[in-house]
């Protein structure tokens, strides 16, 4: 009797052994299944991201190139007649000296704000990070364009507090308010004011409003603000030596310092951006 009791026995740890054993078997296989099914989604993002970048660096190759035809253009034609066979008056050769100058401040100011952008998007860490102070680098961005906005009629209001410290980028902190700025000047219309103003702040982030009464712009720009070389008013951009690459090179600064932006038309007239700027 006991022989057949340890029979059953064996039999019945054989059974259950097979039994677990096809268990573990089958949660192999849906592990192994769900790691495939996870790597493939893995792959396919990876090229789907890789095709965008490809676009996207075609698209800015393709602006990059539209950008430096006008100005190199302007400059070949200018020296063109400097050079050519037929005299020039000292009034026009000055004139045309003169836009040949203008010209190719405007082609550095573009290599500038590309390389800018190149630098933040694929070699961040190259920008070191020490203890800033917000409401400094703000007036020194308002200084520095004081001339321009007088001209305008512009006035800034600068209400940021003094203890706004944050481990940042001075150069790309400073690139957020001038670049805000030289917005306002080419686009605002005359005889605005802009106000700084910090709106809020937590243990984590400081939060910036930053707001001019000018004429805005029409809402179907609004999505667009932060892309490459939109042009609202192409005409006066050109004339002014916009790039078109001011308000993406505040978004990508904003976004080195951990924060977001966010902009909108005021109900009162004018552009309104809030962003926040990481402390640490």
């Amino acid at each position: 009797m006991f022989t057949v009791y340890l029979v059953c026995a064996l039999v019945v740890a054989a059974v259950v052994f097979l039994i677990l054993n096809h268990l573990r078997q089958r949660r192999l296989i849906r592990k192994l299944t769900d790691l495939a099914t996870s790597l493939e989604e893995s792959k396919r993002r990876i090229i789907e991201e890789q095709e965008r970048n490809r676009q996207l660096k075609q698209e800015m190759t393709n602006n990059i190139a539209h950008e430096l035809k006008t100005p190199v253009s302007s400059i070949r034609g200018y020296l063109e007649i400097l050079l050519g066979n037929k005299p020039v008056d000292d009034e026009k050769r000055a004139f045309f000296l003169e836009r040949c100058y203008s010209q190719t401040l405007r082609l550095s100011d573009l290599i500038n704000d590309v390389s800018l952008i190149n630098k933040i998007e694929e070699s961040s860490a190259l920008f070191p990070t020490e203890s800033v102070n917000i409401r400094a680098i703000a007036d020194e961005a308002v200084l520095e364009l004081d001339s321009l906005c007088k001209d305008n009629g512009i006035s800034v209001n600068n209400y940021l507090p003094e203890t706004m410290n944050i481990m940042g980028n001075h150069s790309l902190v400073y690139s957020i308010f001038r670049n805000l700025l030289e917005n306002v000047i080419m686009y605002a219309g005359d005889n605005v004011s802009v106000t700084i103003e910090c709106y809020r702040k937590d243990d984590d982030r400081f939060y910036i409003h930053f707001f001019d009464t000018g004429k805005g712009v029409d809402n179907k720009y609004i999505p667009k603000l932060f892309d490459r070389f939109l042009r609202i008013d192409e005409g006066r951009s050109r004339r002014n030596g916009g790039t078109g690459l001011g308000l993406s090179i505040v978004k990508h600064a904003v976004l080195f310092h951990g924060g977001d932006i966010y902009v909108r038309n005021r109900n009162e007239g004018g552009l309104e951006f809030f962003f926040s700027l990481k402390k640490k």
